[in-house]
């Protein structure tokens, strides 16, 4: 990993959105997640503030939480900072020591090999709305936080915005800045640019003009002999002016001008190749202007460069490609929380929009996706997907509860839709406790079981006819269970005993064909196919649906209402809908 300055720990007070945020965050990449107006981008533009090249930063009232300008606004971040940075050049500042968690006093009597010192650096708003940048020294003194020091530390902050060619511009710690300005260059171009001859651009009449102001002028004794030439506004500066062109077509244009992903590749290559150690990247909606191939591209670029790096997405291509980052949920009341590693894998790969519904509902496996589908297409005003609800796969029983409750304590509003297999009953009671009844847990068994144990008698065949009305496969799976060479409705009834019987043990063997139970297998080989029989009936997003499908048309709902009913209500209550009353949900 490289040797550049982290971020160990960040707290904001009444900074814009955020009231109170504390923030331990990863070494390397930090994707950070979570609802509009949650403060995302508010945790980006606190890390670039408080690391701000210069002073010539305008605060607004809107920069003080909830407009109190009256309480201040702080943003205060312990920092690792290596040899390279040249810290010891500012020899007022002395370094804390990072015990793990946060930044403590030196001790001179350990026996441990010393690491990186530790400065906290802090950034406040005053009542007055002006900036103040600190170092709080170990002794609790107050040292000031130089512009020399923000510029070697550094920051490449890649906004949402289309302002975000700043690196590709010799703006004061700009990347470019840094990359070029070793030897007065700004100074020089100033010279060079103020000794350009512009008279000769100008008309006979103009001239004229400009010399009759001249007279003008001198008659005032006002400084006069007056000629055109270039300057710096208030704001900015000449050197601002002058960036980096391109060849296009043969034709040199800015970088400036370029796409909005061209800019942001271009700038992070400027900043990659820096004399400097030092390099923070904060980039906001790190997918705006790139095609998916270019944005895995700059993922695997950050990841090898090893620097820090703080990023915000909508995009479920960037989560999926940033399996080496570390994920973060801020919450709506700005909290944030971790989403660990081993937990989320999988589920980053197999469906990285989990990450980013309003109210991610996991389903257990394939036929409980298609199931939900069925049951929750008229239960919102509009599409349950338009509300951002999104139906999740979980990838089975046990892999799904890790993934709950890895979101549950990241601060993610979901909901859960799956089988009791009768293992787990602590975890699982603490995931239904904090999800209340946004989740759903049969009594017993599967969807399947529940769903087939309240079929009539005179319909369970009909569960063997498909959508398209075929039944020959599924009836196959009933009869090679019964060990049938026939496989006709007549010949399997018959098989099922005598009539007092014959519909108990048909219902069992349909639900143990429709769940590939291997059950009673005479061998290996015969429980390996019965596994499968369960691709023949509901184990698909498809059959999922059909299966409510079924739930309808041969009267099971009714039955299934008490209990699937108090699921609903809680997803729309969750997005602010009223509750329905039975019997209102039409399916």
């Amino acid at each position: 990993m490289a040797n550049q300055p982290r971020i160990k720990s960040l707290a904001i007070r009444r900074f814009r959105g955020i009231e109170l945020l504390d923030w331990r965050p990863n070494a390397g990449i930090n994707v950070l997640l979570g609802g509009g107006d949650s403060g995302k981008s508010t945790v980006l533009h606190a890390i670039a503030l408080l690391f701000n090249p210069t002073n010539a930063v305008q605060v607004l009232e809107t920069d003080y939480f909830n407009r109190s300008t009256g309480e201040g606004f702080s943003i205060e971040a312990v920092v690792d900072i290596p040899p390279e940075v040249g810290i010891a050049d500012f020899s007022s500042l002395w370094p804390w020591e990072w015990d793990g968690n946060a930044a403590v006093l030196p001790d001179p009597e350990a026996e441990k090999v010393p690491g990186h010192p530790v400065f906290r650096f802090r950034v406040r708003g005053t009542e007055d709305l002006e900036l103040v940048w600190e170092v709080v020294q170990p002794n609790a003194e107050i040292a000031a936080l130089s512009t020399g020091l923000r510029r070697r530390i550094g920051v490449v902050r890649l906004a949402n915005d289309d302002r975000n060619d700043r690196d590709l511009r010799l703006v004061t710690g700009s990347a470019l800045d840094r990359l070029l300005s070793k030897g007065n260059l700004k100074s020089r171009l100033n010279k060079q640019i103020a000794e350009a001859d512009l008279s000769a651009a100008l008309l006979a009449d103009e001239t004229g003009a400009l010399e009759a102001l001249g007279a003008t002028f001198q008659k005032a004794g006002l400084p006069h002999n007056l000629e055109l030439g270039l300057t710096s506004s208030q704001g900015l500066s000449i050197g601002a002016l002058i960036g980096l062109l391109a060849d296009k077509a043969g034709v040199k244009l800015p970088l400036a001008s370029w796409g909005a992903g061209t800019r942001r590749m271009s700038a992070l290559e400027v900043a990659g190749v820096t004399e400097a150690a030092s390099r923070l990247t904060v980039i906001d909606e790190i997918e705006r202007g790139l095609e998916p191939y270019r944005l895995r591209q700059l993922l695997a670029k950050l990841v090898k460069d090893g620097g820090q790096c703080f990023v915000t997405t909508h995009s479920p291509v960037a989560i999926k490609a940033a399996t080496k980052a570390a994920l973060w949920f801020i919450d709506a009341k700005g909290a944030i929380g971790a989403l660990p590693t081993a937990a989320i894998a999988q589920q980053q790969i197999r469906d990285p929009e989990t990450f980013l519904a309003k109210l991610p509902v996991i389903a257990e496996g394939v036929t409980e996706v298609g199931f939900l589908r069925f049951l929750l297409r008229d239960a919102f005003i509009a599409a349950p997907e338009d509300h951002g609800i999104r139906v999740c796969d979980g990838g089975g029983n046990e892999s799904m509860l890790g993934l709950l409750m890895a979101l549950r304590d990241a601060g993610l509003m979901l909901g859960a839709f799956c089988d009791n297999e009768g293992k787990s009953t602590g975890r699982w009671k603490s995931v239904g406790e904090a999800l209340g009844p946004r989740c759903f847990q049969w009594h017993a068994g599967c969807l399947e079981a529940n769903v087939i144990a309240h079929v009539e008698d005179a319909s369970l065949l009909a569960l063997a006819r498909d959508s398209e009305g075929a039944s020959g496969e599924r009836l196959r799976t009933l009869a090679d269970r019964l060990n049938l060479q026939a496989k006709d409705e007549d010949s399997i009834l018959a098989a099922c005993g005598a009539p007092e019987e014959r519909f108990s043990k048909l219902r069992s063997i349909i639900i143990a064909s429709a769940t590939g139970d291997k059950e009673g297998a005479p061998d290996e080989d015969t429980a390996k196919d019965w596994a499968k029989h369960s691709r023949r009936w509901f184990k698909s997003d498809e059959g999922g649906y059909e299966l409510g499908r079924k739930m309808v048309e041969l009267g099971v709902w009714p039955k299934l209402e008490p209990e699937l009913l108090p699921f609903v209500n809680a997803l729309r209550v969750a997005l602010g809908q009223p509750a329905l009353a039975r019997g209102r949900l039409k399916l």
